[in-house]
């Protein structure tokens, strides 16, 4: 069945960031499914000959690299990871240019750490570099730097869905398309008869990650989960997100048609380019806790932070840090630039604006962080 929706998402996005796991690109033994990645080829050069821009995230670096050496699981020290990463990673992109060679298709490597999208300049770099791949009709095929970083490859902070989330929220409106090997978001194990596919989320409620049966194997480093964490990065900045099989090599020809496959997640807001870089792309260096009132006119009415709103501050930042505002019960609902560092935001907690120069000796600022500074994440 074609849904409206669906294909109105595909048709009016900015651009296409697809990701496609580890387990969608190598067998079980970690050797690269040379066929899939032909037939993944053909399917991008063909929304890209249709003048549509489109971006691959692709995992299996570490994956193919485990089938060139002939490992049988994934090793865990750091020296060994990276050495299988930089094996891995030659051999997946000629893979790729081979494929993409008989559409007239470059493609382009973009290898990125967090820290790179972490400055805001290098953002904005890395996004212009991306627009320029993209005006020369090249296939940007992004990966983590695995042969450098060593605290992603040991947490789902680095995986390749969060990767993709922050690709995708450089542009407005986008949509980012997770291809995995499962058919979507159900409500309980995929396994279990039980268990329904969920084909529309249109919102976010309290009970969706808890919804989330992992599936993981030694090639791959995220699950649902992190895939979760993505699409309410990118739905929350103005995109769209879908969420479906790679197994089915059809997939996305059913996507970009708008048939009804996998789990399509909704935009919940339009943000602005700068304000999705506070909100996402930078791991924050303090926290602030807030009262209910605070957070309601932060979350409902688009104010600013006062500090009368503050309940306690922690971590070690600056002046222009990004902090993480937190609510009474312990959830993150915002995050922003300081107007002060830490030892001035401890100081006036709780305390009136007018107030603030008889405790500082100066006021730059009257709120903690201002509203143009705020992103909601909640």
């Amino acid at each position: 069945m074609i849904s409206i929706s669906r294909l109105e998402i595909v048709q009016t996005s900015r651009i296409i960031v697809v990701k496609v796991g580890t387990n969608v690109l190598t067998t079980g033994d970690g050797l690269l499914k040379f066929d899939r990645i032909r037939k993944l080829a053909e399917d991008l050069s063909s929304l890209m000959q249709k003048g549509r821009k489109v971006i691959l995230v692709s995992s299996g670096a570490v994956g193919a690299g485990i089938g060139e050496l002939g490992l049988k699981e994934r090793p865990s020290e750091h020296r060994q990871l990276q050495a299988i990463a930089a094996v891995g990673q030659t051999k997946l992109m000629q893979t790729y240019e081979d494929a993409l060679a008989p559409y007239h298709v470059l493609p382009g490597q973009v290898l990125l750490t967090a820290d790179d999208l972490a400055h805001r300049q290098q953002y904005l770099n890395i996004r212009n570099t991306f627009s320029s791949l993209l005006d020369y009709k090249v296939l940007p095929i992004v990966n983590e730097n695995d042969t450098v970083s060593v605290e992603e490859l040991h947490s789902t902070f680095g995986d390749n869905d969060r990767l993709a989330a922050l690709v995708a929220n450089l542009y407005a409106e986008p949509l980012l398309i997770l291809l995995t090997d499962v058919d979507g978001l159900y409500t309980g194990d995929p396994a279990l008869p039980e268990s329904r596919l969920i084909p529309v989320v249109d919102r976010w409620t309290s009970n969706l990650m808890e919804m989330v049966a992992e599936k993981r194997s030694k090639r791959s480093k995220g699950g649902m989960s992190s895939k979760l964490k993505a699409a309410k990065m990118v739905t929350s900045s103005g995109g769209s997100v879908i969420i479906a099989n790679g197994d089915d090599e059809d997939v996305l020809k059913k996507i970009v048609s708008g048939q009804e496959t996998g789990t399509v997640f909704f935009p919940s807001r339009s943000t602005l380019a700068r304000k999705r870089w506070i909100g996402y792309a930078v791991l924050p260096k303090g926290t602030l806790i807030i009262d209910d009132g605070a957070a309601n006119v932060l979350v409902n009415k688009g104010k600013s932070l006062l500090p009368v709103g503050v309940l306690s501050v922690s971590g070690k930042f600056d002046k222009g840090d990004i902090v993480s505002i937190v609510n009474t019960s312990g959830r993150e609902i915002a995050r922003g630039l300081s107007n002060y560092n830490l030892r001035d935001v401890a100081a006036l907690c709780g305390k009136k604006t007018k107030d603030i120069p008889a405790i500082l000796g100066y006021q730059p600022y009257e709120e903690i962080v201002h509203r143009d500074n705020i992103q909601i994440v909640e």
